[in-house]
């Protein structure tokens, strides 16, 4: 029964991905390859500069990442957190499950030095702010946008009901923090019920239950920490609102930093709407294209900056697969080493360990 539903989750995500290389397609097509060009190639030498600005958000949450862990593990360096955090957003390129896996991968790289529970609960730390960051931009732009633009009542439904799922989410998550619920230990009971699972989560219970409740007080516990890694996240959503600005300005499309704070806000919303397929591939790409037409800019500009988006975000997924790959190597290169006793031809200083009789 579960082999089945698996192959069912398979067959509908492949199908998923392969209509929304349809739908990237049909786009291009509608639009022109050569108007498309066009309007990439106006951006010239400034993608450099978003490559530059997205390496420095994957920099700016790395650092937010790193204060999410207790002072008496933070052993890892800020480089090594960063290409970790690329390793995470490369493997989370394939959609949720990506997502899913990346975050255990992360973790699991993090090595012995910390303990499983530190890492599950700074990475679920970690996540947790950079969503509520992402959902209060994505609030405020929406919010921006039914003030400030004259959306037709169908968009005007759509972003008040978007805005408000947003808002009581954010509720539900400061209400679940405050007060304590054992979201993770509930969801952990009801996944044992399975009988497929239970093997598998057998001796995960005190893992998760430690890692939840570093997640529930760590606010409490580290509450410096804890402001200084949201105000980061929150610095890595204006990264991505001047990535909106800086194309529409490089392909003269000028429009406000208000109008960019909008129209990420927007984007927001067809990243979730687009979740279904893995990536949000040609959903993505096609959302961008109907943003822009709410602020006056062409079709061709609006696909091409989902476009330059997407080529940024597989340029730094290509330097996570990397970074993985070296770390692999760096792994096994350790586990292959001998290790060598104290006393030893090397330690010739040092007398030879006497068995003691007992």
């Amino acid at each position: 029964m579960s082999s089945s539903r698996s192959h069912n989750r398979s067959f509908f995500r492949l199908l998923a991905a392969i209509l929304g290389v349809g739908l990237l397609a049909y786009l291009v097509f509608r639009i022109g390859p050569e108007m498309l060009f066009k309007q990439t190639l106006a951006v010239g030498w400034g993608m450099v500069l978003i490559l530059f600005l997205a390496g420095l958000s994957h920099l700016i949450k790395s650092w937010a990442w790193q204060l999410t862990i207790p002072r008496e593990f933070r052993r890892i360096s800020l480089p090594r957190a960063f290409g970790l955090r690329l390793v995470s957003e490369a493997v989370g390129q394939f959609g949720a499950a990506g997502m899913v896996l990346g975050e255990g991968m992360r973790v699991s790289l993090l090595g012995s030095s910390v303990p499983p529970a530190v890492g599950i609960s700074s990475a679920s730390i970690d996540r947790g702010l950079y969503l509520v960051s992402a959902a209060l931009a994505g609030i405020a732009g929406l919010i921006g946008a039914v003030i400030l633009f004259p959306l037709s009542s169908m968009w005007r439904i759509y972003t008040s009901l978007f805005a408000g799922g947003l808002l009581a989410f954010l509720v539900v998550t400061v209400v679940a923090v405050r007060r304590q619920w054992p979201v993770l230990s509930v969801a952990l009971k009801g996944l044992r019920r399975i009988p497929a699972l239970r093997n598998r989560l057998n001796g995960t219970e005190q893992t998760l239950y430690s890692a939840e409740q570093k997640l529930l007080n760590f606010h409490r516990e580290a509450p410096e920490a804890f402001w200084m890694s949201f105000v980061l996240n929150v610095a890595s959503q204006v990264l991505a609102i001047s990535e909106v600005y800086l194309l529409l300005a490089f392909m003269s499309s000028r429009i406000g930093f208000g109008s960019a704070f909008v129209f990420e806000g927007f984007n927001k919303l067809v990243s979730v709407v687009g979740g279904i397929v893995p990536g949000n591939v040609g959903t993505y790409e096609g959302g961008s294209m109907l943003i822009g037409r709410l602020f006056g800019v062409s079709s061709a500009a609006g696909l091409a900056v989902g476009v330059c988006r997407r080529v940024r975000g597989l340029f730094w997924a290509g330097v996570g697969a990397l970074c993985l790959v070296a770390m692999s190597r760096s792994v096994q290169k350790k586990s292959s080493e001998p290790n060598i006793p104290v006393s030893s031809p090397l330690n010739p200083e040092e007398p030879p360990l006497q068995e003691t009789a007992i």
